[in-house]
């Protein structure tokens, strides 16, 4: 058949371990014999970064910024086990961290349903996803333990020579201080990244933090989320038929609960980073939980939300089978390529990235599933397959559609 034609092309950010050799079965499978693929590719495997000095992942991050469409297979953050195992010269940087700080983005989490698997929590009807703030709080926080009686300080120095200083805690003995932070321009932009994703997919918005305890830090948040919201999201949120709420995180837990799902829940920094593992694992599996990195100026990097599933990479190289679940990398492939058909103006493009995630739900729904999910189905009798077999079985519904 004629393949369909791209004009602009996608940065692809290839990854490590079991998810590397998906990738590549991916794109073999079901994408380059129906498209003709144009991608500007970056090798962010661990022994690339490490060769490059991680300046691949800086430029992948940049190209994305160029062309506003990118896909990003998992990867590894190494800690000192990976340093030893692939002898690296440095332990390097989370990729996601790096490419999140130069994009300016915000993780959108949204979990892949189908009508076999129930979620956990019975009365969730729709997808709920987690918008995660990530930047800032802990992840960059500094910490410092201590060992005898003394008062802790937090200091500002600003650069007019002024100083405010404040006393954290007189200690009596040992204990432990930690300093987080973050910054206006920051949580402006993962305002903006959440009020255009929320009018994107004609879903509400809910929003919470603390701020009854927290009065300052996450006073700020909630009182830049509903500036920007009044002055200008107000009207196009009414007219679109979609609300923003706002509520504090202890009882936006509950209304989760108790909700039909079907909405963008925003989250802090450690909050959305809990809760979309809480939410992918209620509603079936990790392995089924798509994520996309979106700039506050509309660019977008598709990826999985889980790693590079380590265990089955080991049985892979020890020439064994694995029945790694696939979906979440192809519908990274399929959000990308749909992503690239909107902004190009390419519906061929559109259609086919709605095509492969028919075919690839078809699949489920006949039954035909890789073994993290076959416990998990319900009301029919499922065939666990191993990953290519899986992967085949799409691409046989893609060529009949």
């Amino acid at each position: 058949m004629e393949r369909i034609k791209m004009t602009t092309p996608l940065v692809e950010m290839d990854g490590d371990e079991m998810t590397r050799i998906l990738w590549k079965m991916i794109k073999d499978e079901l994408i380059i014999p129906f498209i003709d693929l144009k991608t500007e590719y970056y090798d962010l495997g661990l022994p690339n970064r490490d060769k490059t000095e991680d300046r691949v992942t800086t430029d992948s991050a940049l190209a994305a910024m160029k062309y506003g469409v990118a896909v990003k297979c998992a990867t590894i953050t190494p800690n000192a086990q990976r340093m030893n195992e692939y002898r690296l010269h440095k332990m390097w940087k989370s990729p996601n961290g790096t490419i999140r700080s130069i994009m300016d983005g915000t993780v959108f989490r949204t979990p892949i349903t189908i009508p076999s698997i129930k979620p956990a929590v019975r009365n969730w009807q729709r997808p709920i996803t987690i918008a995660r703030h990530a930047y800032g709080d802990v992840y960059k926080g500094v910490e410092m333990k201590v060992d005898e009686p003394g008062k802790a300080k937090l200091v500002f120095e600003g650069q007019s020579g002024s100083t405010k200083e404040i006393e954290i805690h007189d200690f009596n003995g040992a204990g432990i201080i930690q300093g987080m932070h973050n910054t206006d321009k920051s949580i402006r932009s993962f305002a903006h990244s959440c009020f255009k994703y929320a009018l994107d997919c004609r879903q509400d918005l809910w929003f919470a933090t603390k701020d009854t305890i927290s009065k300052t830090y996450d006073a700020t948040f909630r009182q830049i989320f509903e500036d920007i919201y009044e002055n200008e999201y107000h009207a196009t949120f009414e007219q679109a038929g979609i609300t923003y709420f706002y509520t504090l995180i202890d009882d936006a837990v509950a209304r989760v609960i108790r909700s039909k799902g079907g909405f963008v829940w925003a989250c802090k920094n450690y909050d959305g980073d809990v809760m979309s593992d809480m939410l992918s694992t209620a509603f079936g599996s990790l392995a089924m939980m798509t994520s996309v990195l979106v700039s506050p100026d509309g660019k977008y990097e598709y990826e999985a939300a889980h790693g590079t599933v380590t265990r089955h990479y080991y049985k892979y190289l020890r020439g064994e089978e694995t029945s790694t679940n696939p979906m979440a990398t192809i519908f990274a492939w399929s959000g990308a390529l749909r992503k690239r058909g909107e902004l190009d103006g390419n519906a061929a493009l559109r259609q086919f990235a709605d095509r492969l995630e028919q075919a690839c739900l078809g699949t489920l729904n006949d039954g035909i599933a890789t073994k993290d999910l076959t416990g998990l189905m319900e009301g029919l009798e499922p065939q666990s397959v191993t990953s290519l077999a899986f992967i085949r079985e799409i691409r046989r519904r893609l060529e009949q559609a």
